[in-house]
Parts: C-alpha cells; structure tokens; sequence
C-alpha cells in the first residue's frame, strides 16, 4: 500500500501543505501556453494547483491516490480527474501541457526516464511540460516515501530524446533555491513508450 492510500496520511498531508501552492508555476507555463489549451496534472494531491491551472487553461487532475480523486469528485462532481500513476500514465487522453508540483522526485531516476517517454506519448505535438522538483544531489527517504533531488544536468540526463529544455530556473520554498523547474518542449524525434500491449502512437 502507497503512503496516500490511507486517509490519515492524506489528512497529514492536506494539513502539512497549507499555506504552499504552485501559483508562481503556473505563472511560468502561462508564458509558454495560449490560454483555453488542455493541461494534464501529475500529483494533484488535494488540487490546490488545479485551481490555478483552471484560471487560464483546460486542467484534468491525475493522482496515484484514489482517495485524493475520490475527494475532488465529491466537492466537485463535474471535475475532471482521473487516477493515474506517474510512471506509466495509461491514458488514451492527449493534451497540450503536463505539469507537475514536487512529484516527480518521488521515482526512481528510471522511473523518471520512463515517465517522460509516457509523458511524451499524451502529449500533442510542440507540447509542453513543467516539472517542479527539490534541487541537489541527494537521494532522502522519509516515511518510506523516497526524495530524489535533481539539478538541470541531472534531470536532463533522464530525458533521452523525449524533450528538449526550453526554460529552467530554481526558486525558493523552504531555503533560497531549494527548488528547481524545468520547462521541456516534446520533440520531434525520440521513440514513444506505448500502453502496455498496444503500439506506439506516431510522432
């Protein structure tokens, strides 16, 4: 069972991220983005993120937790929320943009390369990715949850062919530049990692 599968650890976490949101991120895609385009969330935890993403574009919340999507379908039963883990990310969906707030430190670098192969396969083409993630070079486990920290050479080195970096900057949550993100534009060329016994879709 994965730490968010149990509704006290969820509590934990709703009340351990009050007061933090991505908005400033949100800001940063904004730039890059025309407003009305399709957005997929990876991690919305309780959607605090998804709400800035619905200012200006088209969201779908996605989290490994059903009890984080079951939460948004009860307050909100038209919302458009789907459980989805961050590796494989098997959805026939596309969309214009993937984003995500610190959730992706939480796989294993491979399970990151793979991440971005699927995150390439929902994407349209010239799509675009925002990941936000802790800086450094340190791996941290706590609660059984691991932290893989990331710098801009070492996150790109898990990129493959997938992407291209348009933009990265770091930013400051806890410390000064604790905080790193990255913007990644889908390439042209790179091979797709298709759903589990279909084929690849085209580039």
């Amino acid at each position: 069972m994965g730490y968010f599968d149990s509704e006290q650890n969820v509590d934990a976490y709703v009340r351990m991220a009050e007061g933090f949101d991505g908005r400033e991120l949100v800001a940063v895609l904004e730039r890059y983005l025309p407003p009305g385009s399709s957005v997929l969330e990876i991690g919305m935890g309780p959607g605090k993120d998804l709400h800035w993403l619905g200012r200006r574009f088209r969201p779908t919340g996605s989290d490994n937790s059903s009890i984080f999507v079951d939460r948004a379908r009860a307050a909100d039963p038209s919302a458009d929320v789907l459980v989805l883990d961050a590796v494989t990310l098997e959805t026939d969906r596309r969309f214009d943009a993937i984003y995500s707030n610190k959730v992706l430190h939480h796989l294993t670098p491979d399970e990151l390369a793979r991440s971005l192969r699927a995150q390439r396969r929902l994407l349209r083409e010239g799509g675009l990715a925002l990941h936000a993630l802790w800086r450094g070079d340190r791996l941290e486990v706590h609660q059984g949850e691991r932290f893989q920290y990331y710098t801009a050479q070492t996150f790109a080195e898990r990129m493959g062919e997938s992407f291209q970096i348009v933009e990265t900057g770091t930013y400051a949550e806890m410390d000064d530049d604790d905080s790193l993100y990255v913007v990644l534009r889908r390439s042209v060329a790179g091979a797709i990692e298709p759903l589990e016994g279909r084929p690849a879709a085209p580039p």
